[in-house]
């Protein structure tokens, strides 16, 4: 019969009532959420720098974000790689790593894959989690990949820009 509620009604409460019962809150977790991680963002090649300039834009709390273009080795290690600050000015791959708790590569092609793989190799070593995006639509970057994979807890394949923007903001950036 049309319009009629063929539902029985219910002696146990619902999981939404249930989950607001006293007894069950010994369950929520009361610690206040950790503040904003500490991020890099790095542009391995020059359409990814674009992005990340693109990105930088916004409003982030503790992201700041390089470039690998004109990369330079300036002596032994991986740590002495020059990378740039988006505005230019140099500084050294060991210095960007201080006091980071997350790296972010940004990768279109495979300019920068010796670049990528001197930086999973340093925050694997320093216990930085690593993330890598690579953007394209027929992944011209498999060297990138490949530097990456063995590094980066996350590697994302895409074609869309915005998911740079996305990851940031779950990572809490």
């Amino acid at each position: 019969m049309a319009g009629t509620d063929m539902r029985a009604p219910s002696a146990y409460p619902s999981e939404c009532a249930r989950a607001t019962a006293p007894g069950e809150s010994r369950f929520r977790i009361d610690v206040p959420i950790r503040p904003a991680r500490n991020a890099r963002v790095i542009g391995l090649d020059e359409r990814a720098t674009a992005i990340a300039q693109r990105v930088a834009h916004r409003s982030w709390a503790k992201a700041t974000f390089y470039t690998c273009q004109a990369a330079s080795d300036a002596g032994t290690g991986d740590a002495r790689i020059v990378l740039h600050r988006l505005d230019g000015r140099p500084v050294l791959l060991g210095e960007v790593l201080t006091g980071t708790d997350v790296v972010v590569v940004l990768a279109t092609e495979d300019a920068g894959r010796q670049w990528a793989a001197a930086i999973g190799r340093l925050c694997g070593a320093d216990g930085i989690t690593t993330a890598g995006i690579v953007l394209g639509e027929d992944f011209e970057a498999d060297d990138a990949v490949a530097a990456l994979r063995p590094y980066a807890r996350v590697l994302l394949l895409s074609a869309d820009e915005s998911d740079v923007t996305e990851l940031l903001t779950a990572l809490r950036v």
